[in-house]
């Protein structure tokens, strides 16, 4: 069973990291899901802000991440990242 809900940890915050790193703030999209597995949030950007929001080297997004298994580590519950590609690209999702 899915279900999705505005009370899920870690959705808010992304959501206000994202909007002051991307420059395409109409483009940017972070969803939220409660599933058996924990949390899985979903972000897409602009193709234009996709190397903002990985970093060099992968580095704002593994920031990210930890910053996220930390709140998910508060209430107890696993969190995870997915980035969506950009529509039009011709690579398939990252997960990171």
């Amino acid at each position: 069973m899915t279900e999705t809900t505005t009370a899920i940890p870690g959705l808010d915050f992304l959501q206000f990291v994202l909007n002051s790193l991307v420059d395409d703030h109409d483009q940017l999209k972070v969803d939220g899901r409660i599933d058996d597995l924990g949390i899985l949030l979903t972000v897409q950007v602009s193709e234009r802000d996709m190397g903002k929001l990985i970093g060099k080297g992968g580095q704002t997004v593994k920031a990210l991440r930890t910053l996220i298994r930390v709140i998910g580590g508060n209430s107890n519950q696993r969190i995870n990242i997915k980035i969506l590609e950009p529509e039009g690209s011709l690579h398939s999702p990252i997960s990171v």
